[in-house]
C-alpha cells in the first residue's frame, strides 16, 4: 500500500503537479494543510486536491487565517499580503472546502496534523524536547505534521526515554520501529536549503517511510508571484529553498 503524504503545498501549482506525477500511482492521500498562502495558484491547488482519490486533508494555520482571520497577527506582513490575496480571489466552493476542514484526524494507527499533536495549527516541531512533550499528546503509534517546511522525523526509542531527530536530506528512507513523529517537508516553499519539492510516501503494511524531493519550473511560479503582485520575497525564496 502507498500513501501519499504531502502539506505546505501553499498554492503552488507547478509543485503540486511535480510531485503528483513523481508518485505515480498511489492508494490514498494525506494532505497536512496550508493548501493556501504565499504562492499565486491558490484555486488550483484547491481544486487539485479536493479531486485526489482517497483523499484526507487537515486545515493548516494560512488556510484557517483564509476562511476566519483568526490570529493573522501573528503573521509577518508578506505573509498577512499573502493571505488577503487569497481570499479576495478564492472561489466560494474552494473556501467552502477549507471551511469544511478539520485540524486533527485520528484513527486507530495514526494522528494527522499539522503543526504539533498539542497545538494544532501554530506549534512547530523542530526541536527533540519538543517533539518530547508532544508524544503524551497522542495515543497513535504515528503522527505527521507539517508547518516547519522541513522533512523531519522524530523516533522513540523502546525505553520511551529519547528521542531520535532525523533530518533528511535529499530522497531518503526510514524504517519505523516504535513511535513517531513524521514530516513530509513542504511542496511549495521548502526551508532546508533545497528549493526541490519535498513529500513522503508511506507504506502502513511494511512500516517505510520515504522522503522524495522533485525538481520542478520554480521560474514559472517567480513569473506568476510577480504578476499577481505578490510580495518579492515570496518568489526569491523558491529558488534558494529558504
Amino acid at each position: 500500500m502507498k500513501i501519499l503524504v504531502i502539506s505546505d503545498v501553499h498554492g503552488n501549482l507547478t509543485a503540486l503537479e511535480a510531485v503528483l506525477a513523481s508518485a505515480g500511482a498511489i492508494d490514498a492521500v494525506w494532505c497536512l494543510g496550508d493548501l493556501v498562502g504565499y504562492g499565486p495558484d491558490p484555486n488550483e491547488c484547491v481544486e487539485r486536491i479536493r479531486a485526489l482519490p482517497h483523499l484526507t486533508c487537515i486545515k493548516g494555520n494560512h488556510d484557517d487565517a483564509v476562511i476566519t482571520s483568526r490570529n493573522i497577527e501573528k503573521f509577518n506582513d508578506d505573509a498577512e499580503t499573502s493571505v488577503r490575496f487569497t481570499r479576495d480571489i478564492l472561489k466560494p466552493e474552494n473556501m467552502k472546502f477549507l471551511t469544511r476542514l478539520r485540524e486533527k484526524h485520528i484513527t486507530q494507527t495514526e494522528t494527522l496534523t499539522h503543526g504539533s499533536p498539542r497545538h494544532p495549527l501554530w506549534e512547530y516541531l523542530v526541536e527533540p524536547f519538543v517533539a518530547m512533550m508532544n508524544f503524551s499528546q497522542f495515543s497513535t503509534p504515528l503522527a505527521f505534521v507539517g508547518h516547519s517546511h522541513l522533512p523531519i522525523s522524530f523516533t522513540m526509542d523502546a525505553n520511551a526515554d529519547k528521542i531520535i531527530r532525523t533530518i533528511h536530506e535529499g530522497n531518503d528512507e526510514l524504517q519505523i520501529t516504535g513511535r513517531a513523529i513524521l514530516n513530509p517537508g513542504s511542496v511549495g516553499q521548502p526551508r532546508d536549503r533545497d528549493p526541490r519539492a519535498s513529500y513522503g510516501l508511506f507504506d502502513p503494511e511494511t512500516s517505510i517511510w520515504r522522503i522524495t524531493r522533485v525538481e520542478y519550473d520554480i521560474a514559472a511560479v517567480q513569473q506568476r508571484i510577480y504578476a499577481a503582485g505578490l510580495p518579492e520575497k515570496e518568489g526569491l525564496r523558491l529558488a534558494d529553498g529558504w
